[in-house]
């Protein structure tokens, strides 16, 4: 059987969402979401993200243009900290990990006090550079609402935000902390990553992980998707949406 043919027989097609469906924060394109939508006809479709849910709906849910095929979809938010499933017109929890205010507050002193430790204090910021998404918190190195323009040659070859995290890492031990997109750091309860939601997936669908196929962009060691390798699904990496949209051509 040719590697084709094996990836047709997967049930479940998990991607991540920014540099792999669309570019960092920026909307669906409706080539893609026709794609998407075809694809979801005959498999089921998670979209794993370091955003919150609230992100999904700014980015991706607006811009599918149908809600027949929705029963078929699956938003694994805050790096997999979370699971929405869609059930009588509405988005509901199947889990979520949530950190408490009192994590919060620890890990938002912590990365202030690695800022001013590293010098990293943005100069220039454009919304909120700690976020609290209840399932994570999420460091952003321009802010929140940084323009791509400026977010893709912030911290490109990520040694801004490794200084940041080799600064935390050991008053915050006790969580999952990763490097995700262009200029954010992403943290989590300990174990809680795209590897845990591709689990938690398999458990709640009752599908097998070998019956599931993970397509992303930073599959490479210190990307944002490498974490998902250690729960065992094959992989499929592109790198960029153009070839996302060739690959899911491929598929239906």
């Amino acid at each position: 059987m040719n590697l084709l043919n094996k990836k047709l027989e997967k049930k479940v097609i998990v991607f991540d969402l920014d540099g792999t469906l669309a570019e960092s924060k920026q909307s669906l394109d409706d080539e893609m979401s026709e794609l998407l939508l075809l694809l979801m006809r005959s498999h089921v479709v998670a979209i794993a993200s370091g955003g919150s849910f609230s992100q999904y709906q700014k980015q991706f849910l607006p811009f599918l243009k149908s809600e027949s095929s929705l029963d078929n979809l699956i938003l694994l938010p805050t790096s997999g900290a979370s699971m929405y499933r869609y059930v009588d017109n509405n988005w509901l929890i199947s889990y979520e990990e949530k950190l408490s205010i009192e994590d919060f507050e620890k890990i938002n002193i912590a990365l202030i006090k690695a800022l001013k430790v590293t010098g990293l204090e943005p100069i220039e910021k454009f919304g909120d550079i700690i976020e609290y998404r209840g399932t994570q918190v999420t460091f952003s190195g321009l802010g929140q609402d940084a323009p791509l323009s400026k977010k893709e040659f912030w911290d490109v070859d990520q040694s801004k935000r490794k200084k940041i995290v080799d600064s935390v890492s050991s008053e915050l031990s006790d969580f999952e902390i990763r490097i995700g997109g262009t200029t954010s750091i992403d943290i989590n309860k300990k174990g809680v990553d795209k590897a845990y939601g591709v689990q938690r997936l398999s458990e709640i669908l009752n599908i097998p992980i070998s019956d599931m196929l993970y397509v992303g962009d930073a599959l490479y060691e210190g990307g944002n998707d490498a974490s998902v390798i250690k729960s065992g699904i094959e992989c499929h990496a592109v790198k960029d949406v153009a070839e996302t949209k060739e690959f899911i051509r491929s598929l239906i």
